[in-house]
Protein backbone atom coordinates (compact mmCIF):
# COMPACT_ATOMS: atom_id res chain seq x y z
CA UNK A 1 0.00 0.00 0.00
CA UNK A 2 1.67 3.26 -0.91
CA UNK A 3 1.70 5.54 2.37
CA UNK A 4 1.99 9.63 1.59
CA UNK A 5 3.56 8.83 -1.59
CA UNK A 6 7.52 8.82 -0.34
CA UNK A 7 6.94 11.76 2.13
CA UNK A 8 5.74 9.07 5.42
CA UNK A 9 7.81 7.26 7.64
CA UNK A 10 6.68 4.79 10.38
CA UNK A 11 3.88 2.51 11.28
CA UNK A 12 2.40 3.43 14.65
CA UNK A 13 4.85 6.36 15.92
CA UNK A 14 4.38 8.38 11.76
CA UNK A 15 5.66 11.17 10.27
CA UNK A 16 5.10 12.98 6.98
CA UNK A 17 6.65 16.25 6.50
CA UNK A 18 6.06 18.84 3.74
CA UNK A 19 7.47 22.05 2.29
CA UNK A 20 10.01 22.76 -0.02
CA UNK A 21 13.56 24.81 0.50
CA UNK A 22 12.25 27.97 -1.21
CA UNK A 23 8.75 27.68 -0.75
CA UNK A 24 6.59 29.49 2.17
CA UNK A 25 7.56 27.43 4.93
CA UNK A 26 8.12 23.50 5.84
CA UNK A 27 7.41 21.49 8.58
CA UNK A 28 5.99 17.85 10.04
CA UNK A 29 2.96 16.21 11.04
CA UNK A 30 3.72 13.10 14.22
CA UNK A 31 0.67 11.16 14.21
CA UNK A 32 0.84 8.12 16.55
CA UNK A 33 1.97 9.61 19.62
CA UNK A 34 0.68 8.74 22.89
CA UNK A 35 -1.49 11.15 24.62
CA UNK A 36 -0.55 12.85 27.95
CA UNK A 37 3.17 12.93 27.11
CA UNK A 38 4.64 16.18 28.57
CA UNK A 39 6.62 18.41 25.32
CA UNK A 40 9.19 20.05 26.01
CA UNK A 41 9.35 22.97 23.25
CA UNK A 42 12.36 24.24 24.44
CA UNK A 43 13.99 21.14 23.59
CA UNK A 44 12.42 20.78 19.89
CA UNK A 45 14.05 24.00 19.47
CA UNK A 46 17.31 23.02 20.43
CA UNK A 47 17.33 20.29 18.11
CA UNK A 48 16.04 22.27 14.89
CA UNK A 49 19.38 24.68 16.14
CA UNK A 50 21.71 22.07 16.31
CA UNK A 51 20.24 21.16 12.80
CA UNK A 52 20.39 24.65 11.32
CA UNK A 53 22.58 26.98 8.78
CA UNK A 54 24.80 29.27 9.50
CA UNK A 55 26.58 28.27 12.45
CA UNK A 56 29.92 28.24 11.37
CA UNK A 57 32.08 28.24 8.37
CA UNK A 58 32.12 24.51 7.99
CA UNK A 59 28.67 24.90 6.64
CA UNK A 60 26.14 26.90 4.28
CA UNK A 61 25.98 30.52 5.17
CA UNK A 62 22.05 30.65 4.68
CA UNK A 63 20.25 32.84 7.42
CA UNK A 64 17.78 30.37 9.15
CA UNK A 65 15.90 31.20 12.70
CA UNK A 66 14.16 27.24 11.96
CA UNK A 67 11.68 28.81 14.58
CA UNK A 68 9.37 26.24 15.26
CA UNK A 69 5.96 26.86 15.81
CA UNK A 70 3.56 23.39 17.25
CA UNK A 71 -0.03 24.89 15.45
CA UNK A 72 -2.22 21.31 16.64
CA UNK A 73 -1.79 18.54 19.01
CA UNK A 74 -0.69 19.79 22.02
CA UNK A 75 -2.84 21.49 24.76
CA UNK A 76 -0.46 23.36 27.85
CA UNK A 77 2.79 21.43 26.62
CA UNK A 78 0.92 18.32 26.82
CA UNK A 79 0.32 15.72 23.95
CA UNK A 80 -3.52 14.99 23.24
CA UNK A 81 -2.78 11.76 21.18
CA UNK A 82 -3.68 13.63 18.13
CA UNK A 83 -1.53 14.71 14.66
CA UNK A 84 1.48 17.06 16.17
CA UNK A 85 1.50 19.68 13.21
CA UNK A 86 4.77 21.83 13.36
CA UNK A 87 5.54 24.50 11.13
CA UNK A 88 9.35 26.07 10.25
CA UNK A 89 8.96 29.57 8.25
CA UNK A 90 11.69 30.27 5.24
CA UNK A 91 12.76 33.39 5.80
CA UNK A 92 16.03 33.67 3.51
CA UNK A 93 15.53 32.08 0.85
CA UNK A 94 17.30 33.88 -2.56
CA UNK A 95 15.27 31.93 -5.35
CA UNK A 96 17.72 34.13 -7.79
CA UNK A 97 20.95 32.47 -7.16
CA UNK A 98 19.10 29.37 -9.09
CA UNK A 99 18.60 30.34 -12.62
CA UNK A 100 21.38 28.67 -14.34
CA UNK A 101 20.03 25.71 -12.51
CA UNK A 102 16.69 25.85 -15.16
CA UNK A 103 18.93 25.72 -18.19
CA UNK A 104 21.12 22.61 -17.23
CA UNK A 105 20.83 19.72 -14.77
CA UNK A 106 23.43 19.56 -11.92
CA UNK A 107 25.60 17.15 -11.11
CA UNK A 108 24.59 14.33 -8.76
CA UNK A 109 21.29 16.51 -7.99
CA UNK A 110 18.40 15.22 -7.91
CA UNK A 111 17.61 18.17 -11.05
CA UNK A 112 17.49 15.21 -13.37
CA UNK A 113 16.02 12.15 -11.61
CA UNK A 114 12.72 14.49 -10.57
CA UNK A 115 12.35 15.69 -13.96
CA UNK A 116 12.06 12.28 -14.80
CA UNK A 117 9.67 11.22 -12.65
CA UNK A 118 7.40 14.30 -12.44
CA UNK A 119 8.07 16.15 -15.28
CA UNK A 120 8.49 18.98 -13.20
CA UNK A 121 10.44 20.29 -10.25
CA UNK A 122 11.15 22.81 -8.02
CA UNK A 123 14.17 24.56 -9.00
CA UNK A 124 15.10 27.00 -6.26
CA UNK A 125 17.14 25.29 -3.53
CA UNK A 126 16.60 21.82 -5.10
CA UNK A 127 12.69 21.83 -3.38
CA UNK A 128 11.88 18.73 -1.76
CA UNK A 129 15.20 17.08 -2.62
CA UNK A 130 17.00 19.62 -0.91
CA UNK A 131 18.97 18.60 2.85
CA UNK A 132 16.23 21.10 4.14
CA UNK A 133 13.27 19.32 4.28
CA UNK A 134 14.93 17.67 6.85
CA UNK A 135 13.89 19.94 9.40
CA UNK A 136 10.70 18.65 9.68
CA UNK A 137 12.10 15.11 10.60
CA UNK A 138 14.52 16.54 13.13
CA UNK A 139 11.77 18.23 15.08
CA UNK A 140 9.22 14.81 14.74
CA UNK A 141 12.33 13.45 16.05
CA UNK A 142 12.37 15.30 19.02
CA UNK A 143 9.35 14.13 20.16
CA UNK A 144 10.45 10.99 19.60
CA UNK A 145 13.54 11.24 21.71
CA UNK A 146 11.22 12.80 24.69
CA UNK A 147 8.70 9.68 24.61
CA UNK A 148 12.37 7.14 24.51
CA UNK A 149 14.08 9.06 27.49
CA UNK A 150 10.96 7.94 29.58
CA UNK A 151 12.22 4.59 29.04
CA UNK A 152 15.69 5.69 29.48
CA UNK A 153 17.01 5.49 26.34
CA UNK A 154 19.85 7.70 24.69
CA UNK A 155 21.03 8.74 21.46
CA UNK A 156 24.25 10.13 20.92
CA UNK A 157 25.83 10.68 17.35
CA UNK A 158 29.07 12.49 16.19
CA UNK A 159 31.29 12.77 13.38
CA UNK A 160 33.66 9.30 13.29
CA UNK A 161 35.54 9.93 9.98
CA UNK A 162 36.43 12.69 7.15
CA UNK A 163 38.27 11.90 4.08
CA UNK A 164 39.75 9.02 5.67
CA UNK A 165 40.85 10.75 9.08
CA UNK A 166 39.50 9.14 12.00
CA UNK A 167 37.91 9.96 15.34
CA UNK A 168 39.04 7.63 18.19
CA UNK A 169 36.07 7.92 20.42
CA UNK A 170 34.66 5.39 23.09
CA UNK A 171 31.04 4.76 22.07
CA UNK A 172 29.87 3.53 25.62
CA UNK A 173 30.87 7.32 27.16
CA UNK A 174 30.25 9.53 24.71
CA UNK A 175 28.01 12.40 25.34
CA UNK A 176 26.11 14.55 23.59
CA UNK A 177 27.78 17.86 25.26
CA UNK A 178 31.27 16.26 24.40
CA UNK A 179 30.19 15.79 20.51
CA UNK A 180 29.21 19.88 20.21
CA UNK A 181 32.15 21.17 22.04
CA UNK A 182 32.85 22.19 18.86
CA UNK A 183 31.77 23.24 15.04
CA UNK A 184 32.77 19.75 13.87
CA UNK A 185 30.50 18.00 16.31
CA UNK A 186 33.37 15.37 16.20
CA UNK A 187 34.65 14.78 20.38
CA UNK A 188 38.27 13.65 19.27
CA UNK A 189 40.66 16.45 20.20
CA UNK A 190 43.26 15.19 18.57
CA UNK A 191 41.58 14.29 15.02
CA UNK A 192 38.66 17.16 14.87
CA UNK A 193 41.62 19.97 14.45
CA UNK A 194 42.95 17.94 11.34
CA UNK A 195 38.96 17.32 9.62
CA UNK A 196 38.40 21.18 9.96
CA UNK A 197 41.60 21.84 8.24
CA UNK A 198 40.68 19.72 5.46
CA UNK A 199 36.99 20.76 5.04
CA UNK A 200 38.26 24.16 5.12
CA UNK A 201 41.12 23.07 2.10
CA UNK A 202 37.84 22.13 0.48
CA UNK A 203 36.12 25.26 1.02
CA UNK A 204 38.39 27.57 -0.15
CA UNK A 205 38.90 24.93 -3.14
CA UNK A 206 35.41 25.44 -3.97
CA UNK A 207 35.03 21.91 -3.43
CA UNK A 208 33.68 19.37 -0.67
CA UNK A 209 34.33 16.57 1.33
CA UNK A 210 32.60 13.84 2.92
CA UNK A 211 33.00 11.28 5.81
CA UNK A 212 31.08 9.12 8.27
CA UNK A 213 28.90 9.81 11.50
CA UNK A 214 28.73 7.21 13.68
CA UNK A 215 25.27 6.97 16.25
CA UNK A 216 25.14 4.99 19.60
CA UNK A 217 21.41 3.91 21.24
CA UNK A 218 21.98 3.09 24.92
CA UNK A 219 19.21 1.51 27.23
CA UNK A 220 17.36 -0.37 24.29
CA UNK A 221 15.40 -3.04 26.26
CA UNK A 222 15.70 -6.98 24.08
CA UNK A 223 12.64 -7.58 22.42
CA UNK A 224 12.31 -4.84 20.26
CA UNK A 225 12.14 -5.29 16.10
CA UNK A 226 10.12 -7.50 13.97
CA UNK A 227 11.39 -11.33 12.14
CA UNK A 228 11.58 -10.95 8.14
CA UNK A 229 11.08 -7.68 6.39
CA UNK A 230 10.65 -5.54 9.22
CA UNK A 231 14.39 -6.02 11.14
CA UNK A 232 15.37 -3.58 13.38
CA UNK A 233 18.24 -2.98 11.12
CA UNK A 234 16.68 -2.66 8.02
CA UNK A 235 14.22 0.13 9.10
CA UNK A 236 17.09 1.89 10.59
CA UNK A 237 19.11 1.13 7.47
CA UNK A 238 16.03 2.46 5.59
CA UNK A 239 16.13 5.33 7.41
CA UNK A 240 19.38 6.29 7.11
CA UNK A 241 19.82 5.44 3.70
CA UNK A 242 16.25 8.21 3.61
CA UNK A 243 18.90 11.35 4.70
CA UNK A 244 20.15 13.60 1.69
CA UNK A 245 23.65 12.76 0.93
CA UNK A 246 23.71 8.73 2.55
CA UNK A 247 24.96 6.01 0.53
CA UNK A 248 25.99 3.22 3.37
CA UNK A 249 24.90 1.59 6.48
CA UNK A 250 26.88 -0.50 8.59
CA UNK A 251 25.00 -1.98 11.84
CA UNK A 252 27.40 -3.49 14.35
CA UNK A 253 30.88 -4.62 12.78
CA UNK A 254 29.26 -4.15 9.18
CA UNK A 255 32.11 -4.77 6.78
CA UNK A 256 34.60 -4.91 9.09
CA UNK A 257 33.07 -8.21 9.99
CA UNK A 258 33.82 -9.74 6.38
CA UNK A 259 37.22 -9.95 7.66
CA UNK A 260 36.68 -11.85 10.96
CA UNK A 261 35.94 -15.57 11.73
CA UNK A 262 32.69 -16.71 13.25
CA UNK A 263 34.63 -17.70 16.26
CA UNK A 264 35.54 -13.96 16.70
CA UNK A 265 32.64 -12.15 15.51
CA UNK A 266 30.41 -14.06 17.72
CA UNK A 267 29.31 -12.49 20.86
CA UNK A 268 29.45 -14.49 23.72
CA UNK A 269 26.22 -14.48 26.10
CA UNK A 270 26.79 -14.17 30.08
CA UNK A 271 24.68 -13.01 33.49
CA UNK A 272 24.93 -9.63 34.14
CA UNK A 273 25.46 -9.15 38.19
CA UNK A 274 21.32 -7.72 38.40
CA UNK A 275 20.73 -11.37 36.51
CA UNK A 276 19.98 -9.98 32.74
CA UNK A 277 21.81 -11.28 30.08
CA UNK A 278 24.38 -9.67 28.25
CA UNK A 279 27.22 -10.03 25.89
CA UNK A 280 30.65 -9.64 26.39
CA UNK A 281 31.33 -8.24 22.83
CA UNK A 282 28.67 -6.27 20.65
CA UNK A 283 30.25 -7.12 16.92
CA UNK A 284 25.93 -7.13 16.53
CA UNK A 285 25.71 -3.50 16.84
CA UNK A 286 22.82 -4.33 19.47
CA UNK A 287 20.89 -6.23 17.28
CA UNK A 288 20.53 -10.23 16.53
CA UNK A 289 17.99 -11.74 14.19
CA UNK A 290 16.34 -8.36 13.23
CA UNK A 291 15.95 -7.74 16.85
CA UNK A 292 17.56 -5.81 19.90
CA UNK A 293 19.42 -7.82 22.38
CA UNK A 294 19.87 -5.22 25.12
CA UNK A 295 23.58 -3.92 24.55
CA UNK A 296 23.90 -0.73 22.90
CA UNK A 297 22.86 -0.19 19.27
CA UNK A 298 25.82 1.30 16.93
CA UNK A 299 25.70 2.37 13.32
CA UNK A 300 28.22 4.04 10.87
CA UNK A 301 26.57 6.25 8.03
CA UNK A 302 28.72 7.32 5.03
CA UNK A 303 27.96 10.47 3.70
CA UNK A 304 29.06 11.06 0.19
CA UNK A 305 30.52 15.02 -0.97
CA UNK A 306 28.55 18.09 -0.82
CA UNK A 307 26.96 17.56 -4.52
CA UNK A 308 26.80 21.81 -5.47
CA UNK A 309 30.79 22.73 -5.63
CA UNK A 310 31.87 26.48 -6.59
CA UNK A 311 33.70 25.37 -9.56
CA UNK A 312 32.40 24.97 -13.16
CA UNK A 313 30.91 21.66 -14.38
CA UNK A 314 30.01 19.45 -17.24
CA UNK A 315 26.39 18.55 -17.60
CA UNK A 316 24.00 18.93 -20.16
CA UNK A 317 20.58 20.60 -20.45
CA UNK A 318 17.42 19.20 -20.58
CA UNK A 319 17.15 18.94 -24.06
CA UNK A 320 20.50 16.58 -23.52
CA UNK A 321 22.93 19.18 -25.21
CA UNK A 322 26.16 19.60 -23.58
CA UNK A 323 26.14 22.34 -21.10
CA UNK A 324 28.45 24.21 -18.33
CA UNK A 325 27.15 25.13 -14.68
CA UNK A 326 29.14 27.48 -12.66
CA UNK A 327 27.05 27.41 -9.62
CA UNK A 328 26.16 30.19 -7.06
CA UNK A 329 24.69 30.11 -3.90
CA UNK A 330 25.36 28.93 -0.30
CA UNK A 331 26.34 25.57 0.37
CA UNK A 332 27.61 23.19 2.70
CA UNK A 333 31.48 22.03 1.69
CA UNK A 334 30.74 18.97 4.01
CA UNK A 335 27.29 18.03 5.38
CA UNK A 336 28.39 15.99 8.13
CA UNK A 337 28.43 18.86 11.25
CA UNK A 338 24.43 19.48 10.41
CA UNK A 339 23.67 15.70 9.62
CA UNK A 340 24.50 15.17 13.76
CA UNK A 341 20.55 16.15 14.73
CA UNK A 342 19.15 14.51 11.64
CA UNK A 343 21.05 11.03 12.44
CA UNK A 344 19.79 11.11 16.43
CA UNK A 345 16.00 12.51 14.56
CA UNK A 346 15.83 9.42 12.06
CA UNK A 347 16.86 6.84 15.14
CA UNK A 348 14.74 8.13 17.42
CA UNK A 349 11.90 7.68 14.96
CA UNK A 350 12.82 4.20 13.97
CA UNK A 351 12.82 3.16 17.72
CA UNK A 352 9.92 4.79 18.87
CA UNK A 353 8.05 3.29 16.45
CA UNK A 354 9.55 -0.36 17.35
CA UNK A 355 8.47 0.54 21.16
CA UNK A 356 5.03 1.70 20.02
CA UNK A 357 4.74 -2.20 18.15
CA UNK A 358 6.84 -4.15 21.27
CA UNK A 359 3.86 -2.56 23.59
CA UNK A 360 1.05 -3.90 21.18
CA UNK A 361 2.87 -7.10 20.82
CA UNK A 362 2.63 -8.26 24.31
CA UNK A 363 -0.29 -8.40 26.54
CA UNK A 364 2.14 -7.72 29.84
Amino acid sequence: MLRGMGSSFGALFRITTFGESHGAGLGVVVDGCPARLSLDLGQIQAELDRRRPGQSRLVTQRKEGDQVEIISGVLDGVTLGTPIAMLIRNQDARSKDYEGVAQAYRPSHADYTYDAKYGIRAIAGGGRASARETAGRVAGGAVAQQLLARRGIEIVAWVDEVCGILAAVDPALITRAQVDINDLRCPDPVAAPTMIDRIERARKDGDSVGGVIRVVARGVPAGWGEPVFDKLEADLAKAMMSIPAVKGVENGAGFAGTLMTGSEHNDPFYRRADGTIGTRTNHSGGIQGGISNGEAITLRIAFKPTATIMRPQDTVDPAGNPAVLAPKGRHDPCVLPRAIPIVESMMALVLADHALRQQAMRLD
